[in-house]
């Protein structure tokens, strides 16, 4: 038997559509080393005595993501263009779901007419199933060292599921709430704003950790062991996320032609001139705010509040427009840390961050950005899905705003009324004071740490 060097479908493989391939795979690498950058903050602000067990919940909390955005996340977001030509979201779960037609073809295989670009969408499917991954990686920031992990992986499962529907309504340019007038270039709802709705309801279910707000008779304190490994792991997500700026984009002919995946005109240029000056916005702005009131978690909240809060207009800001946004941006997370922190809430990066700055980033976009149009597919000139149609309006913005924090809510309220009646959320007390390394893992510190020092 010979391999046939002839495509059925040579427009499916040519040297064109090879380059965007490989334009989308760098986002898929750009995802992991987003991954590689949680971890490093994680491990810099966990306590020694949990940092393996934090670990590892949030690696198998991502592989829990990931495979079920494989099995059938990925589904539910196509499907808003299944619906464009007519066709159903059940058409698109035979053709995506993980042993789905088109998800299992050679791109050579299959008619352009029938499905073209076949192998940019099944890139997509990698690509998009790493961000279902940190979905679950940034939920276990706000319950790390708290909950147990059997409740955490249910919630991971749950919340791959409910994201994936939200990208749909979300994220591109024909979905539900896109389609209208909703403007989203990053996907800022359905990867940050959700699961910090999520935090707002499970940071109090599993309630503070000892020794956070004060001291407890085995902790003494709680002191993150390396605030420099956490700046590292910041740089490593600045560095990943470019990549992931270009798979947000659509390339046309002529090839070079970027439009946004909103539909909204751009250019790969402005795109990521407006990432970098984000983040000199936020962390400007956080530098200002960490020396005038000597607390350092400004200096890595800044610039992470700059990019969340400018990532939903990458596509449409022009730089100075982006830098003035960004400038805000901390001041907006440095108000909602400081409110947790006097309710005693202990979580401190999502509902600052996705809550806070997210929020105030898509709304801003609504009042800047006014009248924009976006949405609809390119080439169709007329009807619900003509392109440009649309208009970026602040209506669309907080209607947005509101369902992603809302499904995020309702998600995680319903999660914690059937756990907390079957196998539980939260890990004992003594538990998290000894260190579940220990608890769990039978894994002790050979490092003798400030709190252990001041209880002795």
């Amino acid at each position: 038997m010979t391999l046939s060097t002839t495509a059925q479908f040579a427009d499916q493989v040519t040297l064109s559509s090879l380059v965007q391939n490989l334009v989308y795979a760098s986002g898929t690498v750009g995802a992991i080393f987003v991954v590689v950058g949680l971890l490093l903050i994680d491990a810099g602000m966990v306590r020694r005595r949990n940092l393996f067990n934090a670990t590892i919940e949030k690696m198998v909390g991502f592989f829990i993501g990931f495979a079920t955005y494989f099995l059938i996340g990925f589904a539910f977001w196509a499907s808003q263009y299944y619906i464009m030509e007519g066709y159903t979201l059940t058409d698109s779960i035979k053709d995506w779901w993980f042993a789905g037609g088109l998800a299992n073809e050679l791109a050579q295989n299959v008619d352009p007419a029938v499905f073209p670009g076949l192998n940019n969408f099944q890139i997509f499917v990698f690509f998009l199933a790493c961000f279902a991954g940190i979905i679950n990686v940034l939920l276990h920031f706000s319950v790390s060292e708290r909950m147990k992990a059997s409740a955490y992986y249910i919630c991971a499962f749950v919340a791959t599921i409910v994201s994936s529907i939200l990208s749909w309504l979300t994220w591109g340019s024909v979905g539900p709430l896109t389609n209208p007038g909703f403007h989203d270039f990053f996907g800022v709802g359905f990867v940050y704003i959700f699961p910090a709705g999520m935090a707002l309801v499970l940071a109090r279910k599993v309630g503070a950790r000892p020794g956070m707000f004060s001291p407890h008779p085995k902790v003494a304190g709680y002191h993150p062991p390396s605030i420099g490994l956490a700046a590292a792991g910041m740089m490593t997500i600045f560095a990943g996320l470019p990549m992931v700026i270009l798979s947000c984009l659509f390339f046309f002919d002529p090839e070079a032609l970027a439009v946004s995946i909103t539909m909204a005109d751009s250019s790969v240029g402005i795109a990521f001139n407006n990432y970098g000056v984000a983040w000199a916005g936020g962390a400007l702005m956080g530098a200002a705010i960490a020396y005038s009131t000597g607390k350092y978690s400004y200096l890595l909240l800044g610039p992470l509040a700059g990019y969340v809060a400018g990532a939903s207009g990458f596509d449409v800001y022009v730089p100075w427009q982006m830098f003035l946004v960004a400038l805000g941006a901390p001041l907006v997370a440095y108000a909602v840390y400081e409110f947790t922190l006097k309710m005693k809430i202990d979580e401190h990066k999502l509902i600052p961050l996705f809550i806070g700055a997210g929020s105030y980033g898509l709304l801003m976009l609504g009042i800047l950005k006014a009248g924009t149009p976006r949405g609809g597919y390119l080439g169709i000139e007329e009807g619900a899905f003509a392109f440009q149609h649309g208009e970026i309006s602040f209506l669309m913005q907080l209607a947005g705003v509101a369902v992603c924090i809302g499904l995020g809510v309702i998600t995680a309220m319903v999660l914690a009324f059937v756990l907390e009646r079957t196998i539980g959320l939260r890990v004992s007390e003594d538990a998290q004071a000894d260190g579940l390394d220990k608890s769990l893992w039978g894994i002790t510190t050979d490092v003798d740490t400030t709190a252990d020092r001041l209880k002795a």
